[in-house]
């Protein structure tokens, strides 16, 4: 995510870092050189004269435009979606931490260097900090079995890297803690039933992020967008020269810009939870959740939040 303020002046046209240009820089030059090339020949290929007119780009852009535009509202759509879902994690994680402390009984408090060995609230909180940093990787097709190793048990980590879906089970597991408390009276039915409440959001939030995951906007709607795009933009130099003349070039850059650009800016968004440029940052948002929670347990030894390199939140 690009976290920067908004540019003015001349340094909006200048500006790349954010920009999709380096996504259809290649596209891009190409349309501008065969327009350039036609503009030269003046739509003629050896003897034969190319006549088009601009009333099929006037019938074609349009219904191009609105589709194209129909498209990226679909793909915020799964992006906003994404980070609503993940404003939950940080929220239930938040709960879950205050639940765990308010609601179940111990002989001391939680104080900071308390072992998830020998404190249950302590292992529940430090498996929810393990939950979403699973479900981050996980989103991302990537594994850090080190990471996932350091905040829960070592009997309960080799169960866990051994399964299809390990925050699903390590929300498992921590209906599992849960319900052993119910069972020695260290809290009522009626607190647990709370907590329960909170982990099933949890497990609700990761389960509704796996579906924008695995559930892609069509790929035959993407295809036929590609194409009609690459279509329009190469052939609307022969549609233009006859009437912008040298001219032509610069209108078609900046027709192809737009079109190729929201076109881009479409793939790059409707997969929010990658590594590209305008994705989530999740690394972000697990690093605060991680400092809430270890803040929430009295730990004064607190992780950095993570600040943007280059203008950009991973």
């Amino acid at each position: 995510m690009i976290v920067r303020d908004r540019p003015s002046g001349l340094h909006l046209f200048l500006l790349l870092r954010g920009s999709v240009l380096h996504r259809i820089r290649v596209t891009l030059i190409l349309n501008t050189v065969l327009a350039t090339l036609v503009t030269i020949v003046h739509g003629n290929l050896f003897t034969l004269k190319i006549t088009l007119t601009a009333i099929p780009f006037t019938l074609i852009g349009l219904p191009l435009a609105i589709f194209l535009g129909f498209r990226n509202n679909t793909a915020y759509d799964r992006y906003w979606e994404a980070r609503k879902l993940w404003g939950e994690l940080v929220l239930r994680s938040r709960s879950l931490s205050r639940q765990c402390q308010s609601f179940i009984a111990m002989a001391h408090p939680v104080v900071a260097g308390q072992t998830r060995e020998d404190d249950v609230r302590v292992r529940m909180v430090h498996r929810a900090i393990a939950f979403v940093h699973t479900l981050r990787l996980q989103l991302r097709a990537e594994k850090d079995d080190a990471l996932l190793q350091r905040w829960i048990l070592p009997a309960e980590f080799a169960r866990i890297r051994s399964t299809t879906n390990p925050a699903d089970a390590l929300m498992l597991a921590m209906g599992q803690d849960l319900g052993e408390c119910v069972r020695s009276g260290q809290i009522s039915p009626c607190l647990a039933a709370s907590i329960d409440q909170t982990i099933s959001a949890l497990t609700a939030a990761g389960a509704s992020c796996e579906r924008i995951k695995h559930t892609p906007i069509p790929f035959s709607y993407t295809l036929l967008l590609h194409r009609t795009a690459y279509m329009y933009c190469f052939l609307l130099p022969f549609g233009l020269v006859d009437t912008t003349g040298f001219m032509t070039p610069f209108v078609v850059a900046i027709v192809a810009y737009t079109f190729f650009g929201l076109d881009a800016l479409g793939d790059e968004i409707e997969e929010p939870f990658g590594l590209e440029t305008n994705d989530l940052p999740l690394d972000t948002l697990c690093r605060s959740i991680e400092i809430s929670l270890l803040e929430s347990l009295g730990e004064t030894d607190l992780p950095a939040p993570l600040q943007p390199v280059n203008f950009q939140l991973t």
